[in-house]
């Protein structure tokens, strides 16, 4: 890494921040667009998903791309595609505009989580992996948060076309700063040791990798039918404005990111006093998907409006549980070699999630006019996430890869 570590870690956290900014905008824009575009819930439901169709699809050629040549260029390549895409939304006057800007976004932001868990996988160790990865994952909450509150209010006073322009510009002045802060140095044991990269087939042939990618599959259903429909349900099933919803609405998210940190610093606590990963991580993972699937049925059913949205933040609080752990059992489990790839995998079986729930939704929503059985839907597959992890990941410590080298197997 750079010899400046925590500049690093900070343009990463920054560099996930603006990736859901920019992906979720189209979510707090959502509720005036339809109405100037004259789109349904499915017409919505399907821009929704179209994201995840090319996000999903080039996340494993981005897994290879960042093991194989310089995580520093593919990755400002690929924000570069990502935050012109933004800035080209608000240009845009139909269906099928919108759709391409959402492919092309999707593409563009493949790129981030394998590049992100090339470096921490590179030069974290495993009792500071969560924290690490935690910062990073709060750039993911913090996105929707700032940009349901801050967007939503940009919304109502300047139209949602602004909310997409200001979004790409402010996005592209990311790029200096990682050109210029990020220099990539040799892993510190490369000059003695190299690092074994075993083939995608070698990790496709693991429980491990299965088991963390159906579980990512659960996350990416949840995580996602409520980062697209959210804004919506709040403003058509709880009836509150788009100034209330701005407000409230950011909530959820800002709780789910508080939980993160606080999540992961109690589990790297408990790993350095001697817990093992497995008991710590592994039982993070299973009880936040389960907990979060809960309250959310608790809150689709709760008759009140207030004790509804606080439901929700509970909800995401428990999946802030999940989302401390769930990158760091990759890494660790992947080891530097393969976390790019195993990454890749991972992240393109989870965001097949992103591509089902907004479709699912908008179709439930327009048929039985409620957003309860898509609720219930998302606790339900965050149930089956838990057992993927139960039966298919039965320890977290580094794999030996059949192929490795002995230096390479210590060295991981």
């Amino acid at each position: 890494m750079h010899t400046r570590p925590g500049l690093v870690l900070v343009l990463l956290v920054f560099s996930i921040f603006i990736n859901y900014v920019d992906r979720g905008s189209l979510s707090v824009a959502a509720p005036v667009l339809s109405k100037e575009l004259g789109l349904s819930s499915s017409s919505l439901g399907l821009l929704f998903s179209a994201f995840f169709w090319t996000y999903a699809a080039f996340l494993v050629v981005a897994g290879w791309l960042v093991d194989r040549y310089s995580v520093k260029w593919v990755y400002a390549a690929g924000f570069f595609v990502w935050s012109v895409a933004t800035l080209a939304t608000g240009f845009t006057h139909g269906l099928i505009a919108l759709l391409i800007c959402r492919l092309l976004l999707g593409a563009g932001e493949s790129v981030a989580y394998p590049a992100c868990s090339r470096i921490l996988a590179r030069h974290v160790p495993e009792e500071r992996r969560g924290m690490a990865n935690a910062w990073i994952d709060l750039g993911s909450k913090a996105g929707p948060a700032l940009s349901t509150l801050i967007g939503g209010l940009i919304v109502e006073r300047f139209g949602w076309r602004v909310l997409f322009w200001g979004a790409g510009v402010a996005s592209l002045l990311w790029l200096p700063a990682w050109l210029a802060g990020f220099r990539e140095e040799p892993h510190p044991k490369e000059a003695t040791a190299t690092i074994h990269s075993p083939s995608f087939g070698e990790i496709l042939g693991r429980r491990e990798a299965w088991g963390t990618s159906l579980g990512m599959f659960s996350l990416g259903y949840v995580w996602y039918f409520l980062l697209s429909w959210l804004p919506s349900y709040l403003v058509q099933e709880r009836g509150y404005d788009l100034r209330s919803m701005a407000i409230l609405g950011a909530l959820p998210f800002a709780g789910i990111g508080a939980a993160t940190l606080v999540a992961a610093w109690v589990s790297d606590r408990l790993i350095r006093r001697g817990l093992s990963p497995t008991r710590v991580r592994r039982t993070c993972l299973m009880a936040g998907l389960v907990l979060c699937g809960f309250f959310l049925v608790l809150a689709a059913a709760a008759q009140d409006r207030v004790v509804s949205l606080v439901l929700l933040v509970v909800a995401h609080l428990a999946l802030g549980v999940y989302t401390a752990n769930v990158w760091a059992v990759t890494q660790t489990l992947a080891g530097a070699g393969a976390a790019g790839r195993w990454s890749g995998i991972q992240n393109a079986v989870g965001n097949l999630g992103g591509v089902a729930s907004p479709l699912i939704t908008g179709v439930v929503v327009d048929r039985t006019g409620s957003f309860f059985l898509a609720f219930c839907g998302a606790a339900a597959v965050g149930a089956l996430g838990a057992l993927a992890y139960w039966f298919w990941v039965p320890r977290v410590e580094p794999i030996r890869w059949r192929s490795a080298p002995v230096a390479a197997a210590v060295e991981s």
